[in-house]
């Protein structure tokens, strides 16, 4: 019985032994983890410094593409309202127009017209030229609706007939390198200048028939007729409209006008009774002369 209890007690006493750690791998496995944990530790700070220099250089890449742009953005903006002054001044100059001096007033407008294309519209299509232009659409697009109004004003009053977009780019792609893409002036830009255009042939139009031109006068009322008609098909299938619905209204405020005048001139003017010795009415308004007695 001593012997058993003796044999159990050392068979406890060997398994604790063996189960309790040893000092010397206690320690060397926690050196081991340690050391892991610092190798760890200096990976991710170094990882997380290259980290944090690839994001300074991408914002900073994109602090310099915004930068850039906005200067960009202020010298299209400087050029478009250069081109806006100057187109007014030509379509100014066209207004001069009379029976007296036609050719010698167009003369001095498609001289100035040339002026600004050489000049101002130069500038804008060196700034635009080969790069993504629509993103700066609305800083330079006032400037070539009037432009597109002055040169389409020119050619009406020069011949009659409307300049098309076609022509209007074509005059303006010398003005690009060969190798990279021109600046073109788009189909909505087009349409708002030339719906711009109708208000200046209505003042034309009430100009001509102060001057006794009524049949030019009934010509141009006719021509912002067709353009009004035209454009009354198309705005409805247009996505970007909003200034064209706009421009719309004017539009036929604009022709109104032209007809009332054209109208009212052509009923008072029938009132009129010939004098003696002449087959046509002598009327203030039509500017025929009297007949001397």
């Amino acid at each position: 019985m001593l012997l058993t209890r003796l044999a159990s007690c050392t068979v406890h006493w060997l398994f604790t032994m063996a189960s309790k750690p040893k000092p010397h791998l206690l320690h060397k496995g926690g050196a081991a983890a340690l050391q892991s944990s610092a190798k760890r530790a200096r990976t991710m700070s170094s990882t997380s410094e290259s980290s944090s220099s690839s994001f300074k250089d991408a914002f900073g890449n994109y602090a310099n593409y915004l930068n850039n742009l906005n200067d960009k953005r202020e010298r299209v903006v400087k050029a478009s309202r250069d081109i806006t002054m100057n187109s007014k001044k030509v379509i100014f100059q066209v207004h001069r127009i009379s029976k007296d001096n036609r050719d010698e007033v167009l003369d001095k407008a498609e001289k100035d017209l040339a002026s600004v294309t050489e000049q101002y519209m130069f500038k804008l299509v060196k700034e635009l030229q080969g790069t993504d232009f629509w993103k700066l659409r609305r800083a330079y697009s006032p400037g070539v609706q009037e432009y597109v109004e002055a040169a389409t004003f020119c050619k009406f009053c020069r011949t009659g007939t409307l300049l098309n977009l076609d022509e209007i780019n074509a005059t303006l792609l010398p003005l690009s390198e060969p190798s990279v893409e021109p600046l073109q002036i788009n189909v909505l830009d087009y349409l708002l200048g030339l719906a711009d255009l109708t208000g200046e042939l209505m003042r034309l139009a009430i100009g001509r028939i102060s001057d006794g031109e009524l049949e030019y006068a009934k010509k141009i009322c006719e021509f912002v007729r067709d353009i009004y008609r035209e454009l009354t098909l198309i705005v409805p299938y247009m996505d970007d409209s909003s200034d064209m619905k706009t421009k719309m209204d004017t539009m036929l405020q604009s022709v109104v006008k032209i007809e009332n005048a054209c109208f009212g001139v052509h009923v008072r003017g029938s009132e009129y009774t010939p004098l003696v010795g002449s087959s046509e009415p002598s009327s203030f308004l039509l500017r025929v002369s009297d007949v001397e007695i």
